[in-house]
């Protein structure tokens, strides 16, 4: 049986950045700000303890058309520092999902989005079918560096897939395609065959 997409909440505005990589929850993602726009962006966001909203800039991938996605994930601010280049140094984590209804530029040309943010998931236990997942995310808590990064449930098939996503080498599309599955099954289901497509082209470089 199909789980029920997560419920939609109330439209919000945040600032938009939209780069040129696919931010999942949980995930990371570390930034050098240089343009003004967006350093304006953090110290409002460190200022009033607010997130601002990632999308995939799809303009970067060969036919993918211009524009952004339409669902993105809200990045929060751990951290930040000056860097040896003199720029602003960011870290940042995903956490709630989101789409994008409409967009309105500032002067300034930042983009301000008007987005309604994914509920959460509703707790699904991992299907015995996925057990090979959950034995590959134990091989790599296994690594004390990567434990330490990973915040993972690996009974709940949300927590587990969104933590596999943001580990496997996967391109832009497919990363944006997982981040738009409201199914945690169906997500489960496809990084079965990413996986196996990964540990396939290892074995083939190797040989």
């Amino acid at each position: 049986m199909t789980a029920a997409a997560p419920p939609m909440t109330d439209t919000d505005a945040i600032p938009l950045f939209p780069l040129n990589v696919v931010l999942l929850p949980g995930g990371r993602l570390p930034l050098r700000i240089f343009e003004s726009r967006y350093i304006d962006m953090v110290r409002e966001c460190l200022r009033q303890d607010t997130g601002f909203g990632v999308v995939w800039r799809m303009d970067t991938e060969p036919g993918a058309g211009g524009g952004h996605a339409a669902v993105g994930t809200e990045a929060r601010i751990r951290d930040f520092t000056t860097l040896e280049d003199g720029l602003l140094g960011i870290e940042c984590a995903g956490c709630r999902r989101f789409r994008v209804r409409a967009t309105r530029a500032r002067d300034n040309g930042l983009l301000i989005a008007e987005v309604s943010w994914f509920g959460e998931e509703a707790a699904t236990s991992v299907s015995p079918r996925h057990g090979a997942l959950q034995s590959l995310m134990r091989q790599v808590m296994q690594n004390r560096e990567l434990a330490e990064r990973i915040d993972v449930d690996l009974d709940d098939a949300t927590s587990l897939g969104f933590a596999l996503a943001n580990l496997l080498p996967l391109d832009l599309p497919r990363s944006q395609q997982l981040l738009e599955m409201m199914d945690p099954a169906e997500r489960l289901d496809a990084l079965v065959s990413m996986v196996e497509e990964v540990a396939a082209r290892q074995s083939n470089s190797e040989t």
